[in-house]
């Protein structure tokens, strides 16, 4: 079997197992997020913490639980870090410096898990499984929260309430995040994955020196790793790494992984608001980028012009013999289509298209599928900003799901689209205009440009991974990074629940014979060609720059 059939069927055989979690899923997760009762379990939590689950909230304060819960998370593993040394478990790793605890604890706290340091020889168990781990749950949490809070906008009418975040938060993680998280744990334990909590121990010696591994507890954090589209490994080599990702098939289980919440949650948000069409209408403009992708990453990276990538069958630097060409580039497309951020290959080493592909992906905001709740909350932003782009063409009021789209509303909406690329560019300009940071590009060029450009971009969107040719342990790259994360994360969802406030607020509008059908095709290939160009236009210089002008020389 040739390296590009096997990658097709990778492709289909994903497709195939995504099409068959999508209905069980989504409408499991409207269950949740639409249930009046309480597990015993939550009722404890919500006794522990202080909370009222009953209590209906509008959006400041809503927003304001996401931004105290969050707050306190920065505060509690920063704190984690700083102390390290003086705890049990930490394998005799010292304490985390400053600016480097401060850039992880945004990491994690942001759902980017951008990392700046080797995990394998920074960060003890304590850390690993009390303080990273824990954030991968209830950052993935708190974006499906902030994404039903928008549904429920869209769902209700005359009223500003947009349910009780506490709820949200502790449902997400009980009854979604958790479970599934146990039965990935097993199945990536049983394929190979190590789950221990053994010390550092002498593996081989090589060429008069000795190399070194710590175990821990891998499976269990690869698997909320994918499910909750977070992305920092355990080890610096993410999911390249075998003890993460040991065979062909845990790849493709792991790329499930990450997709499976997204592109479900097209069939909640179908449930909520009262017209599943309305759902596959979101989920075919995902899957449309989202394939799109793949077939250009494919073509880009087995097409390559060169001795050595003809002879190996595609551009194989960078990426894993017991892998292949095919599956990186569906690994590396659905880690930047989502905030995944986790690599299964270098992507600084992909062809200079290949990855100007993965940076663009980012840039699109990360909404084919995206990731955990921000993914659905971006695409129904751009959905708004469609609607509106329709009504301008025929001159009538924008509508969409009956809720008229307003100057408030489009305003809210301006807004979380352009406050990314704003923090991404003008961070990536002062960056290359400094003398210090230049220093830490390992290239120079068109590369090293990607480098910087691609590590903004990375950190504005959360997604976390990086282009691997940059030094990014540096005063300077831990503080605006870690500022670029914190602003990425935070700033849109403020958007985004003002928005849902708005809309929840409106009566419904009857349809009528010049309504816009959004659950048509025609409305599909409206979004998809809104997002092309929003994004086009907005990153094409940038990347007329860096990737562009590096796949064009090659």
């Amino acid at each position: 079997m040739g390296p590009v059939l096997a990658g097709v069927l990778q492709l289909l055989a994903l497709i195939a197992a995504l099409a068959l979690a999508h209905v069980p899923l989504g409408a499991c997760m409207a269950r949740v997020y639409s249930s009046d009762k309480h597990w015993r379990v939550e009722k404890w939590i919500y006794r522990g913490i202080g909370a009222d689950p009953d209590t209906e909230m509008r959006w400041p304060a809503y927003l304001r639980g996401v931004l105290a819960f969050s707050a306190v998370s920065v505060f509690f593993l920063y704190l984690l870090q700083r102390l390290q040394g003086h705890l049990p478990g930490s394998l005799g790793f010292k304490s985390i410096d400053p600016d480097q605890a401060f850039n992880t604890a945004a990491s994690f706290v942001t759902n980017t898990n951008w990392q700046s340091y080797y995990g394998e020889q920074t960060m003890g168990h304590v850390v690993q499984t009390a303080g990273l781990a824990v954030q991968n749950f209830v950052s993935a949490a708190v974006g499906i929260a902030v994404a039903m809070a928008l549904v429920r906008g869209f769902a209700r009418s005359r009223t500003g309430e947009l349910g009780n975040f506490w709820s949200d938060l502790v449902r997400g993680t009980v009854r979604v995040l958790l479970p599934l998280s146990v039965v990935a744990a097993i199945v990536l334990v049983a394929c190979g994955a190590i789950q221990n909590f053994s010390g550092i121990h002498e593996v081989g010696r090589f060429m008069g020196g000795q190399q070194q591994w710590n175990g821990g507890a891998v499976a269990s954090q690869e698997a909320i790793k994918e499910i909750g589209t977070n992305g920092g490994g355990y080890f610096n080599a993410n999911s390249a790494h075998p003890f993460e990702n040991p065979t062909p098939f845990t790849n493709l289980f792991e790329i499930f992984l990450l997709l499976v919440i997204p592109f479900s949650l097209t069939r909640t948000f179908g449930i909520m608001v009262g017209s599943r069409k309305q759902g596959y209408a979101i989920l075919a403009t995902m899957v449309t980028i989202w394939v799109g992708f793949i077939a250009l990453m494919m073509w880009t990276e087995f097409a390559h012009h060169g001795p050595a990538p003809q002879i190996a069958g595609g551009a194989m630097e960078g990426k894993e013999t017991r892998i292949g060409v095919g599956a990186s580039s569906i690994f590396a497309v659905s880690t930047t289509l989502t905030s995944t951020g986790a690599v299964d290959s270098f992507h600084s080493s992909f062809t200079g298209l290949g990855g100007g592909i993965t940076m663009l992906g980012m840039q699109l905001g990360e909404i084919a599928p995206g990731g955990t709740g921000s993914g659905l909350y971006g695409m129904l932003i751009m959905a708004v900003i469609a609607v509106f782009i329709a009504g301008l063409m025929v001159g009538r009021t924008p509508e969409y799901l009956g809720k008229k789209i307003g100057t408030r509303e489009i305003k809210f909406a301006a807004c979380y689209i352009l406050i990314t690329p704003a923090l991404v560019l003008v961070f990536t300009a002062a960056a290359m205009a400094l003398p210090t940071p230049a220093h830490s590009m390992t290239n120079t060029g068109a590369h090293g440009f990607s480098e910087i450009l691609y590590a903004y971009t990375s950190a504005g969107n959360n997604n976390g991974s990086a282009f691997a040719g940059l030094n990014a342990d540096t005063q300077w790259f831990n503080s605006t990074l870690g500022l670029a994360m914190v602003l990425g994360r935070f700033l849109p969802m403020v958007f985004v629940l003002a928005l849902a406030g708005s809309l929840a607020e409106q009566k419904p509008v009857p349809v009528t014979a010049g309504t816009l059908r959004t659950e048509k095709p025609l409305f599909t290939g409206l979004l998809v060609g809104a997002i092309l160009i929003i994004t086009g236009l907005t990153y094409f210089p940038a990347l007329a720059l860096g990737p562009l002008a590096e796949g064009l020389a090659s």
